[in-house]
């Protein structure tokens, strides 16, 4: 009898084990350890700063995204001069569609010192009456040495209010262009240009992907806001590392935010601060910030899932 009973038991036992489910053993594979890295020092560093840091960096692969008070409203300074190209090249679109009465790049601009303001290197320099430009040579202006008398020019040519229906269409309500660069009775009664560090490293993932422009438009603007500049981005990434940015400073303020071309890896970041006591210390704090994000998005695109870097693949 009492073999009888084993038996069963052990029958029933066998059954009972023979319907359980394989168990599922989620894959650890480390990334999460190498993105907490990245938090812990960006954190680190906006910690140190004797001012108000916000930070966004969005990897434009899988849309994992590193906030840090990235919803603050900061002044955007020169930065919202991205917002003010964007415009630019989509007027233009616009117009070689049939659309009238758009800015177009190939517009043409003879120079007036009226339009000169503080911080206007090139446009100061040229010839009243006489030195006729484009609207593309404008951008060029604003973007390379950040030219507030080009910047407002386009400011005029293209519309605020434009600019800002078209940051609304993209879904930032919080981005505003308010007035011209340099206007400090606009800036007094709060009309400030501002943004956050999230809308911003959204807008260059909409640009990124081709929801603001087209293709073509999309491949020219990236080319024209990748131009050498003097800014806190790539300052401490390598040269051949392609940087499409636009960085900003006024007083106690400094900001950069742009689309950093790791190989395999691309990420947009946006790194904002104000109150800053040493705005040269905010200078730095901003590339180490873009430094810390590119050591993880330049590992993450060489390496397997695994962290094991692996030689390319042969094309055959």
């Amino acid at each position: 009898m009492r073999l009888v009973a084993f038996s069963i038991a052990l029958a029933l036992t066998a059954s009972v084990f023979g319907q359980q489910k394989p168990e599922v053993v989620a894959r650890d594979t480390g990334s999460d350890l190498l993105w907490k890295k990245l938090e812990s020092r960006v954190e680190g560093t906006a910690s140190r700063l004797d001012g108000v840091m916000g930070v966004a960096i969005l990897d434009l692969t899988d849309g994992r995204i590193l906030l840090r008070n990235a919803d603050r409203v900061f002044p955007a300074a020169s930065s919202i001069k991205i917002a003010i190209l964007l415009e630019l090249y989509r007027q233009d679109q616009e117009a070689h569609a049939g659309a009238k009465g758009k800015a177009r790049l190939d517009g043409i601009y003879t120079f007036d010192p009226k339009d000169l303001v503080e911080d206007s290197r090139i446009m100061a320099g040229l010839t009243a009456g006489v030195t006729r430009i484009t609207n593309r040579d404008l951008a060029q202006f604003m973007v390379a040495v950040s030219d507030n008398a080009a910047a407002n020019v386009l400011y005029d040519r293209v519309g605020r209010d434009n600019v800002n229906a078209m940051l609304h269409s993209l879904g930032l309500s919080k981005m505003m262009l308010r007035r011209k660069m340099m206007d400090i009775a606009a800036a007094r009664r709060g009309d400030e240009n501002v943004a956050t560090p999230r809308e911003m490293v959204r807008l260059l993932e909409a640009i990124y992907k081709e929801k603001a422009l087209n293709k073509q438009a999309t491949a020219e603007f990236i080319t024209q806001l990748s131009t050498l500049k003097q800014s806190y981005i790539p300052r401490s990434l390598p040269d051949n590392v392609q940087v499409a940015n636009k960085p900003g400073e006024l007083d106690a303020v400094r900001n950069d935010s742009g689309i950093v071309y790791a190989l395999n890896r691309p990420f947009a970041i946006s790194v904002m601060t104000a109150y800053d006591r040493d705005e040269k210390a905010a200078e730095r704090a901003i590339s180490e910030v873009a430094l810390e994000a590119y050591h993880y998005f330049e590992m993450r695109g060489k390496t397997s899932e695994y962290g094991r870097i692996l030689p390319p693949t042969e094309k055959r």
